[in-house]
């Protein structure tokens, strides 16, 4: 029963901030550009479904005050489309800027474009990836979704499986998931990544959480 309770707070405290952050993101008039400048590795963002680049606003100043410049691909816009069509924006992106030694930090959806992106032509460009409460397995909460974009989150969605079996750069990934998240009751752990399980819930909150910056100054040596 506690933690029945534990949960209940941590799912309103998620969609609070998932709310706040949505409602600044909306109004937030701030130019990416200011973020990408630094010494320290380039980090690419990739935020989640229905998410811009401003949802992740204060984890990207994080970054950006730790020395690494931080890129944004406008080309995803609210990450509606096919992980496929994502994952080809992102390789885009890293070829038209010539970007190398890349850190992608992606949440939620952001992180399966991501994975996809680091096997396909621009993989040699990208270092590692810091994955936020990625379904790589799926949501089985998707296949009740009568909406393409989330149902395609699904188990057993064809892109999902497809990726599943890509497990050749799953060692470059850090999954980091909170013991409980109410999207995706499965888990966010990656066979042969490093998998950071936090003893908290949520699944968008935890884009404020600590550790993440720990993992990616980890990541950069």
């Amino acid at each position: 029963m506690i933690r029945v309770f534990r949960a209940a707070g941590w799912w309103l405290s998620d969609y609070v901030y998932a709310g706040y952050w949505q409602l600044r993101a909306f109004f937030g008039r701030i130019d990416p550009t200011v973020f990408a400048s630094g010494p320290a590795a380039p980090v690419v963002v990739i935020p989640g479904v229905y998410e811009t680049w401003k949802f992740m606003q204060p984890l990207i100043a994080l970054i950006h005050d730790h020395g690494h410049p931080v890129h944004i691909v406008d080309s995803l816009h609210r990450n509606r489309h096919p992980v496929a069509e994502l994952a080809d924006a992102i390789t885009r992106y890293l070829e038209t800027e010539n970007l190398t030694d890349v850190i992608l930090v992606a949440h939620s959806k952001g992180g399966l474009a991501g994975k996809l992106a680091m096997t396909g032509p621009a993989a040699a460009r990208i270092r590692s990836m810091l994955a936020i409460a990625t379904p790589f397995g799926g949501s089985r909460y998707a296949r009740r979704i009568p909406v393409r974009t989330l149902r395609a989150l699904s188990p057993d969605d064809p892109s999902i499986v497809g990726l599943a079996q890509q497990l050749t750069v799953n060692e470059r990934i850090v999954s980091v998931y909170a013991d409980f998240d109410p999207h995706i009751p499965e888990g966010s752990a990656l066979r042969g990544a490093k998998n950071v399980r936090l003893a908290t819930g949520g699944h968008f909150r935890i884009l404020a959480h600590p550790r993440l910056l720990a993992e990616l100054a980890v990541m950069a040596q």
